[in-house]
């Protein structure tokens, strides 16, 4: 398998480069910025984009939708309750699977950050969008949102074995990437263990990262 963690611009974005590496087939999700950059590594190694792919539809994560189909003719692949389907695009929904290569991505709806969020998962890799970051969550307000982020995180992710690794929409946290296993045990929004204490964190957060020295 062929998979890469490319700066994308924005506020320290993350795009991703997903392919199988005998059949040449590939996926990019979340193009913003730098899609020169991004199309340059995907004719380098020769591959066939079949899917631009969005985490979901804020413009910092999907800004180069157009000019990468344009260049490659991929189908934009993102969050549809109805799952329709185009000559242009392809609807997912919770659960919604697509094959590349012998890979499989497999799509997760999480709500929360935004009503359209994916995770998405291939092997043992799960790209979390602005769902989850290393040592952080997606941003939220402190109404329903927050209740469905707190809902996702639990309900989809957490219920992940401890390995599977984690590989968030932004360069945020200590380190560009971590695990399951190593969030449940120290991300502070994920030891919170009901709604109550995430929100109350979610209100506080500012004064939690200057009394525990986080950038």
């Amino acid at each position: 398998m062929i998979f890469e963690q490319l700066p994308a611009g924005g506020d320290r974005n993350f795009a991703y480069l997903l392919a199988d590496a005998s059949g040449r087939e590939a996926a990019l999700v979340d193009p913003a910025g730098n899609t020169e950059a991004l199309l340059a590594r995907v004719r380098d190694q020769r591959l066939d984009l079949l899917y631009v792919v969005n985490t979901h539809g804020h413009f910092d994560h999907s800004a180069g939708n157009a000019a990468v189909q344009a260049a490659t003719g991929a189908k934009l692949v993102r969050f549809d309750p109805r799952a329709r389907r185009t000559a242009t695009e392809i609807g997912v929904r919770d659960g919604d699977e697509l094959p590349l290569g012998r890979r499989t991505l497999r799509f997760l709806h999480t709500p929360g950050h935004s009503p359209d969020s994916l995770c998405i998962l291939c092997g043992n890799k799960l790209l979390t969008g602005d769902t989850l970051f290393v040592g952080k969550v997606g941003g939220t307000g402190y109404g329903e949102d927050a209740r469905e982020e707190y809902e996702s995180l639990h309900r989809k992710l957490l219920v992940l074995p401890d390995e599977i690794e984690v590989y968030p929409g932004h360069d945020v946290g200590l380190t560009p990437s971590s695990t399951i296993g190593h969030e449940r045990r120290t991300n502070p929004f994920l030891l919170r263990k009901t709604f109550a204490a995430f929100l109350e964190l979610k209100r506080n957060w500012l004064e939690y990262k200057r009394e525990h020295g986080i950038a």
